[in-house]
């Protein structure tokens, strides 16, 4: 059953959408107020009252749309953005052109900022930038093309705030992503280390007590005995690896953000959506006879890919029990380059005669063809034999990333 492991924390963000909510109905006070102040110096007032009803309304409607990044859409952004810039675009109707000339406050004032510091919380600075050049081009459009200092200055403002503000989110963003793996990777350490404490107590013992029994029996019992050591060394093997499948990451954004949930579960690795870990495939096969080495990093590969390679792997380590002998021995080495994964199955067996590949494909016995070669073509790859007589045999298998499916 899938251990489930909630790792509750506050977000960066929560406290971002926490301010712009509180903001916004401060801002929106204020650009009332201004007016009420100056009523008597409007040309038509009346333009000023229908359009700050209107700010009001749609501020106190859209309350919850500023509380987290999930309420927040791409639309509401939009509508939000095309608010700000109509109360801007109508200050010249309804206010007298020496009040704009000299400087004077748009009919949403400084409530415009807060419709820009939503796209940079909800989109970085990027959004920021973008939705900072509308507002700075509807103040220029206002003033004829002749904006004053202080018009320059607080458009100035307004765009490095957002952006500086949109570029720290992204940054916290992605440490946050850094923090939640480093958590499910210690939980993951954690979970590992009571298992292998347990195995080692219970069933590593009770493998290597059967193996020296065998042993001293003889016979079937030594058969036994064999089997009992290969599992205890293959086991053994996976413990200290420390392996564990990769998780799922769910998120619940409606909260903000704040909870993050981990899920490790035996059935992704059936699915064949994101990667896995090649280690995880290849660590099984360690043995007595069947040593595994592996870089000490993972080794992620699209799901299908790694399966794929592990099949031919495990193709290449059955002809070594077939052909090389039961006494033969197999090391695997995987090595991970960046731009191709390399697998690379050798035996210290006596090694296949010069031309028995091509007479056993002419014969229609197809393993190293298609269980290996075949595979590796799919995946854009290569499968490289390399076999001395009397020196054993070496199967090079080559991944390339990036045109792996």
């Amino acid at each position: 059953m899938a251990k489930r492991e909630r790792v509750v924390r506050m977000s960066v963000e929560q406290p971002l959408w926490r301010a712009l909510t509180a903001y916004r109905l401060l801002t929106m006070l204020y650009a009332v107020g201004l007016f009420a102040s100056a009523y008597k110096k409007f040309d038509r007032p009346g333009i000023a009252v229908g359009y700050l009803a209107v700010l009001a309304l749609w501020t106190l409607a859209t309350h919850r749309k500023v509380v987290n990044a999930t309420s927040c859409t791409k639309s509401f952004l939009g509508a939000d953005l095309t608010v700000a810039l109509a109360g801007i675009l109508l200050t010249p109707v309804a206010d007298t052109a020496e009040r704009i000339a000299s400087g004077g406050p748009t009919l949403p004032s400084i409530w415009t900022a807060g419709s820009v510091l939503a796209f940079a919380i909800k989109g970085g600075w990027r959004w920021a930038g973008f939705a900072s050049t509308f507002v700075a081009v509807a103040n220029i459009v206002i003033h004829g093309g002749e904006p004053t200092r202080d018009t320059l200055h607080n458009v100035l403002l307004v765009w490095v705030a957002s952006i500086a503000i949109g570029y720290v989110v992204e940054v916290a963003r992605a440490s946050e992503n850094t923090l939640a793996r480093a958590l499910e990777i210690e939980a993951a350490t954690r979970e590992r280390e009571r298992l292998a404490r347990d195995i080692h107590d219970g069933v590593l013992q009770v493998l290597a007590m059967v193996q020296r029994r065998g042993t001293d029996l003889g016979g079937e019992a030594a058969e036994l005995g064999r089997m009992a050591g290969e599992q205890e060394v293959a086991l053994r093997t996976l413990v200290s690896t420390g392996l564990v499948n990769p998780s799922r990451v769910s998120r619940d954004e409606s909260r903000g953000a704040l909870v993050d949930s981990y899920e490790v579960d035996d059935a992704d690795e059936g699915a064949d959506q994101g990667e896995l870990d090649l280690r995880t495939l290849l660590a099984p096969h360690a043995g007595s006879r069947v040593s595994f080495a592996e870089p000490g990093t993972p080794v992620p590969l699209p799901v299908p890919a790694a399966k794929e390679l592990a099949a031919a792997v495990g193709a290449a380590l059955d002809n070594v029990r077939k052909h090389a002998g039961e006494g033969a021995s197999a090391w695997i080495l995987v090595e991970d380059w960046g731009d191709e994964v390399i697998v690379t199955v050798r035996d210290d067996g006596p090694g296949i005669p010069a031309g028995r590949l091509d007479q056993a494909e002419g014969e229609g016995r197809m393993g190293v063809a298609l269980s290996i070669r075949g595979r590796l073509r799919d995946l854009g790859g290569t499968a490289e034999l390399v076999s001395v007589p009397g020196q054993g045999t070496e199967v090079e298998l080559k991944v390339p990333r990036g045109r792996t499916q």
